[in-house]
């Protein structure tokens, strides 16, 4: 026992073995703690590498251009201005023969979006286009070429796109305006089908309307 010992020795013994206690008690929380900051920091990091999986852009290969998010390989580019500012390709889903898509290359919705350079360079790409087409298609005489201009277009891609078809009578759709509604419709994507709808009314329910009301528009 230590009825023996000193006053002075049993205080010091008493006071030792409490700083050991909190020293293993001390040692117990920086090993939880520890943990914890360790499992947090693998979280973080898979979290941090799942993002940049997610963020990070599709790899291109040399002589692929981007669509929005969609990657075109470079043998489905038959055309590219001489300046590089817009492209030719073609069309994961024709809606008839021939159909092709010409898109500039900043990835930008609207028209009003480009600049000047880009602009006439995406027209003149167009132009270029519906000649090589006629080459390639010689029973074309006509052409489909449209935009649209935004989601509420019924853009399907936020990259600015001109649909170019070309036509011959007696086609599929010859007479009749129900290529439009192809086009209201094409993705290049099922999921990115466009919800918007494009209303027309019959002939027969449309009224020419009168000077006056065309003059009032002109005039706004």
């Amino acid at each position: 026992g230590t009825s023996g010992m000193p006053r002075w020795i049993v205080s010091r013994i008493l006071v030792l073995f409490s700083c050991m206690t909190r020293i293993v008690r001390a040692a117990s929380f920086l090993a939880v703690h520890n943990q914890q900051q360790r499992q947090r920091s693998i979280l973080q990091v898979r979290n941090n590498m799942a993002t940049t999986a997610s963020t990070s852009p599709p790899t291109l290969q040399e002589g692929d251009i981007l669509f929005g998010k969609f990657v075109i390989p470079a043998n489905s580019i038959f055309y590219q201005s001489p300046q590089n500012k817009s492209y030719a390709f073609v069309n994961l889903r024709p809606i008839v023969t021939g159909h092709v898509l010409v898109v500039p290359a900043p990835i930008v919705p609207h028209l009003n979006d480009l600049s000047e350079e880009h602009y006439i360079d995406l027209w003149n790409t167009v132009r270029t286009v519906q000649t090589l087409l006629k080459e390639a298609y010689p029973q074309t005489t006509a052409f489909n070429v449209a935009v649209q201009d935004g989601v509420a277009a019924g853009q399907s891609v936020p990259h600015l796109h001109v649909h170019i078809l070309p036509r011959a009578a007696g086609d599929a759709y010859a007479g009749n305006d129900a290529i439009y509604d192809e086009l209201q419709s094409w993705a290049p994507r099922n999921e990115l089908v466009s919800p918007v709808s494009l209303e027309v009314l019959p002939d027969e329910q449309r009224r020419d309307r009168t000077r006056e009301e065309m003059a009032q528009e002109a005039a706004r």
